[in-house]
């Protein structure tokens, strides 16, 4: 690996593998944080089972070195193999789509054939247990790649399930430095600054000024303690809460309306009303954690609480657009521009190689820093980045209420990996059917079960389906 080194200089010839490299989304997103500092340089490797995909990127990412304002600069280049990206690499970064649109639509829908709606759909829930049926091969080849061609890279993983697929790479490679990045408590963060200017009209402040103790399992996080200084946010919180009734939104463009990733923060207020401590996650994900009837009963439910479903279809339209979007930026048809895109892994590449320190959340196997959840699962809570170490940070322990409705998940994700591994539809199912958002019978689960096996088979070699 690339000598750590904390002089001002830049670091030359950091080495990156990006899994899913033909990414039209996450990919333009690393590519302009890569460019927009100042420490690092180096070569990014492309590979994407669409080599196609790929090789679009290689072009909009070296293109990206001569755009305005550009600091470093980055070598980018198509891969062939899964080896020859991952050979010599200092960090991978995995992104991929485990499987494709049509057996989301799958995941998605086929459950409201059974009146069981499901806002995301990518991790819990009927369809994101199938969903990490499938992306558990794929994380198998992965990881035994990487202890092959990379065993001292720094894995970073985008990929949802999050949880599951950053288990996976435990299990087949133990000594794995792996972690698992997600954006959704900087949006709860986001939140508290509005709430701190609201409440205590303290102004000029961002999410990096507010410090929470992060607790729970990928998209069901929850924060028992926020402050910022010596304020207790946990009380500014529960102040907000009662002057938006109706729930909050920031501006038009973020309206729940407007959007179908925003939301009016009503399934976070409830929690808190709740259970006393601030779920830290987008409603469209924390609605799917709880049992069916609650926030996700039917579409009238969802609008009441001011969030949305969000349907495959649209992800296939966005798909075009993007495709369409592609083709403008390697012609020149549309500008390249340096954003920060507010994700933290180039800043959490940065701390590993030695320049600073950073405390943020990351999704890392549990070894007691969660001490009650299962050992062996995979956790989100702080850790610690710095000169070659990432540390989790123990968070304590969460209320007996909190814990009832984790721990729940955090042992399905066993269940369903060992059923993964050893190919036991029979363990599948007892996964599946213990999910709160199954709420039909269990004939009708059975059979909705078998349904989205069969459509996504092809995914499932040496499953007796």
């Amino acid at each position: 690996m690339f000598k750590m080194q904390l002089s001002e200089e830049k670091a030359e010839d950091i080495q990156i593998a990006y899994i899913g490299g033909g990414s039209r989304g996450w990919a333009w997103g690393l590519m302009s944080d890569l460019v927009g500092q100042e420490k690092l340089n180096g070569c990014v490797r492309l590979y994407d089972i669409d080599r196609d995909a790929a090789a679009a990127n290689e072009i909009i990412g070296n293109k990206y070195n001569d755009v305005e304002g550009a600091q470093s600069h980055w070598i980018y280049k198509t891969a062939e193999s899964l080896d020859e990206a991952l050979t010599g690499a200092d960090f991978v970064v995995l992104s991929i789509l485990p499987g494709t649109f049509d057996e989301m639509e799958s995941d998605v829908h086929e459950p409201e054939k059974y009146g069981i709606y499901q806002s995301v759909g990518d991790t819990t829930g009927p369809g994101g247990l199938v969903r990490a049926l499938r992306a558990i091969p794929m994380y198998v080849e992965i990881a035994e790649a990487i202890k092959k061609c990379s065993p001292n890279a720094w894995v970073i993983n985008y990929t949802n399930p999050m949880a599951l697929c950053t288990m996976t790479l435990y299990r087949v490679f133990p000594e794995i430095k792996a972690f698992g990045c997600c954006h959704e408590v900087f949006g709860t963060q986001d939140l508290l600054v509005e709430a701190l200017k609201e409440i205590c009209g303290i102004d000029n402040i961002s999410r990096d000024d507010i410090s929470v103790n992060v607790q729970g399992i990928n998209h069901f996080t929850w924060l028992n303690k926020a402050w910022y200084r010596d304020i207790d946010l946990i009380e500014v919180y529960r102040e907000f809460i009662k002057k938006h009734p109706e729930g909050f939104s920031l501006d038009e463009s973020e309206h729940w309306m407007n959007n179908s990733f925003s939301c009016a923060h009503l399934v976070k207020f409830d929690l808190f009303n709740k259970y006393g401590a601030i779920a830290a996650a987008g409603d469209r994900h924390l609605a799917e954690f709880i049992n069916g009837s609650t926030y996700l009963n039917d579409p009238d439910t969802v609008r009441r609480y001011k969030f949305g479903l969000t349907p495959v279809s649209w992800r296939k339209e966005d798909l075009k657009r993007r495709l369409e979007s592609s083709k403008n930026k390697i012609s020149g048809k549309e500008e390249l521009k340096i954003k920060k895109t507010g994700e933290k892994g180039v800043e959490m590449m940065t701390a590993i190689l030695g320049y600073k320190t950073l405390i943020t959340n990351v999704n890392m196997l549990n070894v007691g820093q969660a001490p009650d959840l299962p050992i062996g699962s995979v956790v989100e809570t702080n850790a610690v980045f710095r000169d070659n170490s990432v540390t989790p940070v123990f968070a304590g322990y969460m209320s007996n209420e909190i814990r009832a409705l984790v721990e729940r998940h955090a042992l399905n994700h066993l269940t369903i990996m060992k059923a993964a591994l050893s190919k036991n539809k029979k363990l599948a199912f007892n996964a599946f059917i213990n999910d709160p958002l199954v709420t039909c019978s269990s004939g009708s689960a059975w059979e909705l079960f078998n349904v989205m096996l069969q459509n996504t088979k092809k995914y499932l070699p040496g499953w007796n389906l």
